[in-house]
C-alpha cells in the first residue's frame, strides 16, 4: 500500500550560517517560512530532495517537514517546525532581531 503524500516544504540548515532555511518556488533558499514552496504532490517532492540532498556543499540535514497552506504562506503543522521557523531561542539575533518571524 502506497503512503498517502502530506502537503511539505523542503528544509535544510546552511552549511556556512547554520541558518534554517527553505526552498523557495523560484529555486532558491529563504530564511522565511512564509515564501516556501509548498510541496502538494510526492514525486516532485521527492524530486526536490534528492536535489538538494545533492548539494552537500551548501546544505546540511535536508528534509521534507509538513505543512500547511496559509493566508501568509505555508505553515508547519508541527511544534517543531515552528520552533525552527523562529529561530534561535536563546536571545534575540537572526532571524528574531530582524523581525522574520
Amino acid at each position: 500500500m502506497t503512503e498517502r503524500f502530506t502537503p511539505s516544504v523542503l528544509t535544510a540548515n546552511d552549511l556556512l550560517e547554520g541558518d534554517v532555511v527553505y526552498l523557495a518556488s523560484s529555486g532558491h533558499w529563504t530564511r522565511r517560512l512564509q515564501e516556501a514552496q509548498l510541496f502538494t504532490d510526492g514525486e516532485s517532492a521527492s524530486t526536490a530532495l534528492a536535489q538538494a540532498q545533492a548539494q552537500p556543499d551548501r546544505l546540511v540535514g535536508v528534509y521534507l517537514a509538513a505543512a500547511r497552506p496559509g493566508p501568509n504562506g505555508p505553515e508547519p503543522t508541527h511544534f517543531r517546525e515552528a520552533f525552527r521557523a523562529r529561530g534561535p531561542s536563546n536571545y534575540s539575533h537572526g532571524k528574531q532581531a530582524e523581525g522574520l518571524c
